[in-house]
């Protein structure tokens, strides 16, 4: 009997973009998981700023992901209280999932900052961590580790996209409609999301 392959995917998704979408895409076919989870970050202890509520955050996830027929947005870390760590995602996710091998994707920031995570040693154990790369002109650029923990790369297009860049321009007025899918841009219209404050 083969171990079930649950990918993770976690995130602010404020909002999910193309480069999200890439990475989910990438994550499922590189590692040929059975089933990718999502997990749209709860109270975001390392974010400097207020992230839209969680509701919105995990309708414009399902929205985004929504093609992708392995891949189940998972409100867990919605639903905690405090400070959301992604070792307490995996004790979680290993008793729903029991025997699984687990593949937790990283972007390449996250990459670099691994030493400073929670029980990151415990992380390493339960979870192959998989960082994501860019695709350069001539290569894919190597993640930068600043540490010992072993990880594998996750190889992607180069889609500069940022949420911080969609934010700046919905405020702005300006199309995004190359940067989230069309449903993620409608539901953002709808509900005057990023607007700035009057």
């Amino acid at each position: 009997m083969t171990l079930q392959r649950i990918g993770i995917l976690g995130g602010a998704f404020d909002p999910p973009h193309q480069a999200h979408v890439a990475m989910a895409e990438a994550a499922i076919a590189q590692f040929q998981l059975d089933e990718l989870q999502v997990i749209p970050t709860g109270n975001a202890w390392h974010k400097p700023r207020n992230l839209s509520s969680g509701d919105h955050r995990f309708e414009m996830a399902r929205l985004a992901f929504s093609h992708l027929s392995k891949a189940r947005v998972n409100d867990i870390e919605l639903r905690r209280e405090g400070p959301s760590y992604t070792i307490d995602t995996l004790r979680v996710l290993a008793d729903q999932f029991p025997g699984a091998q687990f593949f937790l994707f990283i972007g390449a920031d996250q990459g670099k900052a691994l030493a400073t995570w929670q029980e990151i040693g415990e992380i390493a154990r339960r979870a192959i961590i998989c960082v994501a790369e860019r695709q350069t002109s001539e290569s894919f650029e190597p993640v930068a580790a600043s540490h010992d923990i072993p990880t594998q790369p996750l190889k992607l297009p180069n889609l500069p996209h940022s949420a911080t860049e969609i934010r700046a321009r919905v405020a702005q007025g300006q199309p995004i409609d190359a940067l989230v899918s069309s449903t993620v841009a409608l539901y953002i219209q709808s509900h005057h999301l990023y607007q700035p404050a009057r």
